[in-house]
């Protein structure tokens, strides 16, 4: 199987390479701390919008930094081996900084997918990429709704 897992300077290298090719290539990023439905379905989603899915991870540094002195709850490289079982995603990257903006730079993605909770006036890359994409979140599949459900069950 082909590492998925890749350093931003390779996985650029491999980018321009697919791009040459003609391929479309569709970045995401996030923490993806515990993975859920929702991260599942999103992921898919981007995916079928192009030929090329790279995400951009978010470091545990930059989740603490996002998300507060109890996150991230998996580290990093779990979170990235995760990701990486998943058939809908072609390649991840772990970046370091708080947003994702220089390794958008880097990488020159033709398509930008957030979740439809971020306004499009708010996202960040957007003036890089061909287009952005929001997708739906899914109801009631949320990180933080899993840890809230797990304090209150056994918390009390």
């Amino acid at each position: 199987m082909v590492n998925k897992i890749k350093k931003r300077d390779e996985l650029a290298r491999d980018v321009r390479g697919l791009r040459e090719q003609g391929l479309k290539v569709v970045f995401t990023n996030g923490c993806f701390d515990l993975l859920h439905v929702g991260h599942v379905r999103y992921l898919t989603e981007a995916r079928a919008k192009g030929d090329i899915l790279v995400v951009g991870l978010n470091s545990d540094r930059s989740v603490l930094e996002i998300k507060g002195s109890n996150r991230p709850i998996v580290p990093e490289d779990q979170r990235a081996e995760v990701l990486a079982s998943l058939s809908c995603v072609d390649f991840i990257t772990i970046f370091d900084e708080p947003d994702p903006l220089a390794l958008i730079k880097t990488l020159l993605p033709d398509i930008l997918v957030k979740g439809a909770d971020w306004a499009e006036d708010e996202i960040i890359g957007k003036e890089i990429v061909e287009e952005v994409i929001r997708i739906p979140l899914i109801r009631g599949a949320s990180t933080s709704g899993i840890i809230e459900r797990i304090v209150e069950i056994y918390c009390d």
